[in-house]
């Protein structure tokens, strides 16, 4: 059944609210995915404040024409195409979508947009295992203060060794 040209527009208008707020775009290819396997990807995704739109690759284009990303015209979707659209990480869109695919091999990441630049497939696989921006926060913080602590455990060690050598010198006593 074909779509009116107000449905369309109106389609592409959403498209383009959600793209123009966009951190990152994933395409995925979900074709044989159950109803209840896509449920429960969109559930995933929800949960990570992550929209996941299906529409026609002509829509997703133009969409993506309107908020002027480059190099649209060189994507190559095939199959029916969902977006991922990340706001507030740009790496969790294409983390969990491959999490995902890693259980249920029928959905596939086609490629995608990260700061209006394009990712082909094994680009957004790389970027999907990268880990999240609270896990990276962390590790930074663990790695500025490993040097802290370090000196800290060596202050420390000076002060139990005199504690030691005193306690040593008590015993002696007795």
């Amino acid at each position: 059944m074909s779509i009116t040209k107000q449905k369309k527009g109106e389609i592409i208008k959403n498209l383009s609210d959600k793209f123009s707020k966009a951190k990152s775009i994933v395409f995925l290819g979900f074709q044989g995915l159950t109803v209840k396997e896509d449920e429960e990807l969109r559930n995933k995704l929800r949960n990570e404040s992550i929209d996941y739109k299906v529409a026609k690759k002509t829509l997703i284009k133009r969409s993506l024409k309107e908020v002027k990303i480059e190099d649209v015209d060189d994507i190559e979707l095939e199959g029916p195409v969902g977006t991922a659209i990340g706001y507030d990480d740009e790496v969790a869109p294409a983390r969990l979508a491959n999490e995902y695919a890693k259980t249920n091999k029928k959905l596939k990441l086609l490629g995608g947009y990260i700061s209006n630049k394009y990712l082909n497939e094994a680009q957004i696989k790389a970027l999907a295992i990268l880990p999240g921006k609270d896990q990276l926060r962390a590790q930074l913080v663990g790695t500025i203060n490993a040097p802290v602590s370090g000196f800290v455990n060596v202050l420390a060690g000076n002060i139990r060794g005199l504690v030691n050598v005193l306690k040593a010198i008590e015993d002696n006593k007795k």
